[in-house]
């Protein structure tokens, strides 16, 4: 039965620098998986990390081992039998307590695992667990024995203990620690952390780009327009100095006013005279007075017409636009005008039918 993956997380993985022991080397472009993985057959955990076709990080898990938070999103812990410290910078605070708190259980069944199988070992050969109950353990955690005091005299002595050697192994891993400036290893492993979100802001600024060429396509597009737009009222302003046909409007307006004027004087006159002649002054003072009114009437409307062709003759002078409603508004004057005689005309009959009775 093989290995078992029990718990993975992404981050970036790091390595410290072997020359300098300050300075964090990246293993990862970016964030790859890094997953704990449990051989039953052995009773080992590793934590293993490939990147593309290479493994990143192999490191087996052993009891002596502790992982640091050296920040709120990179933490590290140090392999003796790689000989070197691994770093991790995660993208989460949450994503970091995960793996501290995996690592620790992981730790503590390595522990146990060990225990167990020192036990299994001393049930099996009980002869060398009494003879020698250390020999195991300096076999496997202790330097090769020394000879001294010359030949035919042996005497065997342990290098260190496990203790020991233990001891020295966090000095020594303090030590690398301590000889680099955690505040550059904590920067570098936060920088390297960002790298995703700078590819994001990198391919923002892309679309940005090209959103600005598209506006820039655009506004050159509205310069031709407003361009061709000033020409159009250029040409309009050219025309504007040749008014000959606004100058003929206004002439025929004046002289439909004055003709207006002359009528209205001589329809007073008439009044003035039927009034003499009719015994009934009364009615025909009551008569003369409504007259009196409709043309009151009659010349305060000449007075707005007034004003509204001279109003049409200054919006005449702006525009070949205003020129040409200026002239609707001089057409519908002079209907108005021509209704308004017509009035006149019936109320000439009707002063006659009275003057008549």
């Amino acid at each position: 039965m093989g290995e078992q993956p029990i718990f993975s997380a992404r981050a970036h993985v790091f390595q410290i620098d072997p020359a300098t022991k300050r300075n964090w080397l990246p293993a990862s472009k970016h964030a790859v998986t890094v997953s704990f993985f449990y051989d039953a057959t052995r009773s080992v955990y590793r934590i293993i990390s490939v990147g593309g076709t290479k493994a990143i990080i192999n490191s087996t898990i052993t009891p002596n081992m502790t992982f640091t938070k050296t920040s709120q999103k990179f933490g590290q812990w140090a392999d003796s039998r790689a000989n070197t410290v691994y770093g991790l910078g995660f993208s989460t605070e949450q994503q970091l307590q995960q793996f501290a708190e995996q690592f620790k259980e992981v730790k503590d069944a390595a522990r146990l695992a060990r225990e167990k199988s020192q036990e299994r070992f001393e049930l099996a050969n009980p002869a060398l667990s009494i003879a020698a109950p250390q020999e195991l353990s300096e076999e496997h955690h202790s330097p090769p024995l020394l000879t001294v005091n010359g030949p035919g005299e042996e005497k065997l002595f342990r290098s260190r203990s496990a203790e020991v050697e233990l001891t020295i192994e966090k000095e020594r891993v303090k030590k690398m620690l301590s000889e680099g400036s955690m505040c550059e290893i904590n920067l570098e492993a936060e920088l390297f952390t960002l790298q995703d979100s700078n590819a994001k802001l990198v391919a923002a600024l892309q679309e940005a780009n090209t959103s600005v060429a598209q506006w820039k396509k655009q506004l050159a597009e509205y310069e031709e327009e407003t361009d061709r737009l000033r020409d159009q009222v250029a040409e309009l302003e050219a025309q504007l100095g040749h008014p000959a046909a606004g100058q003929i409007s206004r002439e025929e307006l004046r002289r439909s006013l004055e003709e207006l004027e002359a009528l209205l004087n001589a329809k007073d006159q008439e009044i003035r005279n039927l009034q003499s002649k009719k015994p009934d002054v009364g009615e025909l003072e009551k008569e003369r007075e409504d007259a009196i009114q409709r043309l009151q009437d009659l010349e305060r409307r000449n007075a707005e017409l007034e004003d509204r062709v001279q109003s049409a003759e200054k919006t005449l002078a702006s525009s070949q636009e205003d020129q040409e409603q200026a002239e609707v508004e001089v057409r519908r004057i002079i209907e108005v005008l021509d209704i308004k005689i017509c009035d006149l005309s019936d109320l000439r009959q009707s002063l006659a039918k009275l003057i008549d009775k």
